[in-house]
């Protein structure tokens, strides 16, 4: 007999929802504590919830729980992001790919590429970004491959937004996203594939760049 999930309680998922908001709009930064009875005032609940929702954080990789720091939303260093891209450069394009031979609907990507371009704020626009990327790869006609993806979201999204607060290159990743979305939607699947590979990696190198060799060392 297959064993149903338990829902997280409401007063858990608000808190949970909030907390992740503020984590992947900046607002909460990479190093900063998390205090279980500060943030339990700020939401008019117990503790209960707050700490159940830093537990559920802790398993996405958002936030660290330490026997002496306590709990502090996750640093991003270049290994960290490096790991987090690869994971999405060996995944990503392939799962955009599939979409785009099964000639999946990706009105999604363009509802999301639309509220991105409209957007009045970093948060606002910072959502609407994972969701286009989600909406790329969700419909490739392999739930875990989907699944797998989902799982390195949230954490790719904590590294795009400390790139963003030092250089906020808004406008040309806008651009890769409309080539994209426009390769994806003639059914050119491996020219998609190829543009979104590009699109990732370039951040990635432009954010975090490999340390160059010492002059004298080969």
């Amino acid at each position: 007999m297959t064993s149903v999930p338990t829902p997280i309680p409401s007063r858990t998922q608000y808190v949970l929802d909030a907390i992740k908001h503020r984590i992947l709009t900046g607002q909460l930064t990479p190093g900063q504590a998390l205090v279980e009875t500060e943030l339990a005032a700020q939401y008019g609940v117990s503790k209960t919830p707050v700490r159940e929702a830093l537990k559920t954080l802790a398993g996405t990789g958002l936030v660290v729980m330490s026997q002496y720091k306590g709990v502090t939303v996750r640093m991003v260093d270049a290994d960290m992001a490096r790991e987090v891209y690869d994971v999405r450069l060996l995944l990503e394009p392939e799962a955009l790919r599939r979409a785009v031979r099964r000639s999946a609907s990706l009105d999604a990507a363009r509802d999301a590429l639309a509220r991105a371009d409209a957007a009045t704020d970093t948060a606002e626009r910072s959502l609407a970004n994972r969701e286009f990327h989600r909406a790329l790869y969700l419909p490739c006609g392999n739930p875990l491959l989907g699944r797998m993806l989902d799982e390195v979201r949230d954490q790719a999204a904590l590294v795009s937004a400390v790139a963003w607060a030092t250089d906020p290159s808004w406008e040309r990743e806008a651009a890769e996203h409309r080539e994209i979305l426009r390769l994806a939607l003639d059914g050119a699947a491996d020219g998609a594939a190829s543009a979104l590979h590009a699109h990732i990696a370039s951040f990635v190198a432009r954010a975090f760049p490999e340390p160059r060799p010492e002059e004298g060392q080969e």
